[in-house]
């Protein structure tokens, strides 16, 4: 908590004066857009890219140094890469993160299990958190998720997953709320939290991204539909004890559904964006993103020497912190709302106060 607060005070001077003073501390890795899923909410397996390999990533990842707090390496389906590991590894020795966040739709079972239990080996000083996909119960979620069985193959990975012992490992559950299982959430979380028992239990809201192809999508439930389903969640697991990092994150997590509740209702961004300045993207190919619901290129990693730095005080990423400070979007994006929620005073003191 003291490393990340003490990268607060250089966010605020940043987006106060357009300029690039720290990196990023929340940085999200995509390392793949191959995915095995053929999701309702989500286009991204029709993305190709040349991926990045653990070489390129190495020279990326020592160029960022130990700014990143908060990593999540996403896809895709990230499971996918075999060589997954290799870049964790490569993060963990060149950055230190306190946090390694990897999402998984469960469909490569023993595999992500094992490959959890060695990244979590392999970076000790981090808290790698795995979050299992789950978005309804049996062949709801199959609908959903567009595969057959992927209910059943995600039980069988929750399970080998939860055989992993490990004081820096963190096993959670992740439900996107969309249109399409509004209406099933308080089902889907008296499962989760009645019969599965994760660490942790999070839910985010069906949106429009560039990066998920989903622009122009009917899939984001009303602000009306959202709200009561995000209400019984909360409710549900206000005294549902966390492990590990879940705590903070929890306290976090209260915030942002009524932050989404709000964007949903009214368009707008009830606090400052610090997408740009304190979190980050990197896609598969190496372009860098301020975030991934406009994922607007501010520049190639290949294209300039993997040097990140260099990328981050360009005068294209200017453009856009300038462009976010004006407003000209809203999102209700969990991961870019945690990096603004910590620089928000306001916010970061009702956080701190959960966690107290």
């Amino acid at each position: 908590m003291i490393r990340i607060m003490s990268a607060v005070p250089a966010s605020l001077l940043s987006r106060a004066v357009g300029r690039p003073l720290p990196l990023p501390f929340n940085l999200t890795v995509s390392v793949s857009y191959n995915c095995n899923s053929r999701c309702r909410t989500c286009n991204i397996w029709k993305k190709k890219a040349r991926d990045l390999t653990p070489e390129e990533y190495d020279k990326i990842f020592r160029n960022l140094g130990r700014s990143v707090f908060w990593t999540t390496l996403s896809g895709g389906e990230p499971f996918m890469r075999q060589d997954l590991g290799a870049i964790a590894s490569s993060l963990y020795n060149n950055c230190r993160p306190k946090v390694i966040n990897i999402p998984t739709n469960g469909l490569l079972g023993e595999y992500i299990a094992k490959t959890s239990e060695a990244i979590s080996r392999s970076c000790p000083d981090s808290q790698v958190v795995v979050n299992l996909s789950l978005d309804g119960i049996g062949k709801k979620h199959d609908v959903i998720r567009g595969v057959p069985g992927n209910f059943e193959r995600a039980m069988k990975a929750y399970a080998a997953l939860s055989k992993i012992n490990l004081p820096n490992f963190t096993l959670g559950v992740h439900s996107v709320i969309s249109r399409f299982n509004v209406n099933d959430i308080p089902e889907l979380c008296d499962y989760v939290l009645g019969e599965l028992k994760p660490d942790s239990y999070i839910t985010e809201v069906a949106e429009q991204r560039a990066e998920l192809g989903t622009i122009g999508a009917d899939i984001t439930p009303s602000a009306v539909d959202y709200a009561k389903a995000v209400d019984y969640v909360v409710k549900k697991t206000a005294s549902y004890r966390t492990k590990g990092v879940s705590r903070f994150t929890k306290a976090f997590r209260s915030g942002y559904y009524a932050f989404a509740k709000s964007v949903l209702a009214t368009g707008r961004q009830p606090i400052p964006c610090y997408a740009g300045i304190a979190s980050a993207q990197i896609s598969p190919e190496g372009d860098v993103w301020g975030c991934c619901v406009r994922a607007e290129p501010l520049g190639n990693l290949r294209e300039n020497g993997y040097d990140f730095r260099k990328i981050w005080s360009s005068a294209m990423a200017n453009d856009f912190r300038r462009s976010v400070k004006a407003k000209r979007c809203s999102c209700p994006l969990a991961n870019a709302y945690y990096s603004s929620a910590v620089c928000d005073p306001a916010s970061a003191a009702k956080a701190i106060a959960r966690i107290l």
